[in-house]
């Protein structure tokens, strides 16, 4: 088996898988805004005729600086990604709070969140809402990691997720949902792209557990 955390991770999926609750009543009956479409952030994988019309156009890949943000997190407190050297920071881009792939996705994470804990990574969520809108979404689904508000979608921009998709036959520009793992050097150390929500959580633990390894 290789050292490389990148390449090992995937052999170790099957065996690290959890009792997950993502699919339980109250993540799936998450509803879906029918004018979200309409003002660009309708979310990848929930309806038909919905995908990225391009690759993953990344500004930034592996070893690249990651892009410095400060954002307010769902108490309207400030988060920096300096403030956070040092330490191995989970940064998850996601569509919109409260809507079906999204909870799936966070409740996963909810669910994963004490061993990613043990693996020393802080894990952020970052979506287009408001700090009320993520406290709203946190509070429902009891959550207990941060959720960023990136309400003018510069971060997003930043670390090139915001992408245009077709949806309906219509072009609109929504967030791919990717995630990204910085190292403690502030550098980029693994990119998650076209996440699905299902079972992203066991996919992203069993990679900072290999990690970890690698660093030992």
């Amino acid at each position: 088996m290789t050292d490389d955390p990148n390449l090992r991770y995937n052999d170790l999926l099957e065996i690290t898988r959890l009792p997950l609750s993502i699919a339980n009543a109250e993540c799936m009956n998450a509803d879906l805004d029918p004018g979200f479409a309409e003002n660009g952030f309708a979310e990848p994988g929930f309806a038909e005729n919905n995908s990225f019309e391009n690759e993953m156009l990344m500004n930034i890949n592996i070893n690249h600086k990651a892009p410095e943000f400060t954002l307010h997190d769902e108490n309207g407190n400030d988060v920096s990604l300096k403030g956070l050297k040092g330490k191995v920071v989970v940064l998850y881009f996601y569509p919109r709070a409260d809507t079906p792939g999204c909870t799936i996705q966070a409740c996963s994470f909810r669910d994963t969140y004490q061993q990613i804990q043990k693996t020393g990574a802080v894990l952020l969520g970052i979506s287009p809402d408001t700090p009320k809108a993520q406290k709203k979404f946190q509070e429902k689904f009891k959550l207990p990691f941060s959720l960023l508000a990136d309400a003018d979608k510069k971060v997003a921009e930043a670390y090139g997720v915001v992408q245009e998709k077709n949806m309906y036959g219509k072009k609109v520009m929504g967030i791919a949902r990717t995630t990204f793992v910085i190292g403690p050097d502030g550098k980029i150390q693994h990119i998650f792209p076209k996440v699905k929500p299902e079972g992203h959580a066991v996919e992203v633990l069993a990679y900072l557990k290999e990690s970890a390894k690698g660093a030992a």
